[in-house]
């Protein structure tokens, strides 16, 4: 009796030293990598003889699955079963509470316990990069571009003349929008510009190096003026070359042609014969006086 009792023992033993001889172990150096809001958890590959390839799997729990979930854990979807040893989280991780993250090795049936990053990850925690920034000259405005921006990021941008720095006029623009245009600047003067990412005022980036270029006005300007004097005097010697040359080149018949005189009113001719009319009583009283010269004695 004492003997079957040692030999079931040692079979307890062996079957727990051979269970734990079989199971994977769990991955190691879990950690995540959060720049500009995009998060990466990485962990190192599993160091383990495995006959297949080694996969990976990834859940996550944030305040959501914790308060309202009873503690449940979520699939990462795109990290399920997956060869690499890491997993965007970017759009899984969507608010700004605390999550827990863990992840385990999988080789053929057998499967690694979990291995929980700590301390827990919160997207505030991001390293914010200067943004990739283009500045411009169009005419008498500056454009600024941007590149590469976080999703729900501002860009706080700052303009002003070279010299006036303490006037400088700031500008806050969403990442999306990411092209900034500052018109009706002084022509010939020289603006600078630099930025930084923002995600709340506790959050930001280090700002830009500084970018300053000159604003050398509309592009008709530089033309339209001088063009426009030149053809005025070429227009104006053409017309006077004209009248120069028909006044000295004008035969008198041609001159008479073409400038010829407009016939007077007939109201204003010397000649025109005006008659009074009168009534026949006073054309009776009007006898015809005959004179006749005096005859020479």
């Amino acid at each position: 009796m004492m003997m079957k009792m040692m030999m079931m023992m040692m079979m307890v033993v062996l079957l727990d030293f051979t269970t734990y001889v079989c199971t994977l172990p769990a991955p190691s150096s879990v950690s995540m990598q959060s720049v500009d809001m995009k998060h990466e958890l990485r962990w190192s590959p599993l160091q383990a003889p495995c006959s297949t390839a080694a996969l990976y799997s990834v859940q996550f729990q944030g305040e959501f699955e914790l308060m309202v979930l009873n503690g449940s854990w979520v699939d990462a979807p795109e990290c399920q079963l997956i060869p690499h040893t890491h997993c965007d989280l970017t759009f899984d991780l969507g608010s700004d509470s605390d999550y827990n993250l863990h992840v385990r090795a999988q080789c053929g049936s057998q499967r690694s316990p979990w291995t929980e990053l700590s301390p827990p990850f919160n997207r505030r925690d991001t390293v914010l990069m200067a943004p990739e920034m283009t500045v411009t000259a169009e005419g008498d405005a500056l454009q600024v571009t941007f590149a590469k921006l976080p999703l729900t990021a501002v860009v706080s941008v700052t303009v002003w003349k070279r010299g006036d720095e303490l006037q400088a006029a700031v500008y806050s623009i969403p990442a999306e929008q990411a092209v900034l245009h500052v018109a009706a600047l002084q022509e010939g003067a020289e603006y600078c510009v630099r930025a930084r990412t923002v995600l709340d005022t506790r959050i930001h980036s280090g700002s830009t190096d500084t970018e300053c270029v000159s604003i050398t006005g509309r592009p008709d300007a530089a033309w339209k003026t001088p063009t426009t004097v030149t053809v005025t005097v070429v227009v104006m010697a053409a017309l006077l070359f004209a009248v120069f040359w028909s006044a000295v080149h004008c035969r008198p018949h041609g001159c008479q042609t073409y400038l010829h005189k407009e016939p007077l009113p007939r109201s204003l001719e010397p000649d025109w014969d005006i008659q009074i009319p009168m009534s026949p009583e006073e054309a009776e009283l009007c006898d015809p006086i005959h004179v006749s010269s005096a005859s020479s004695h």
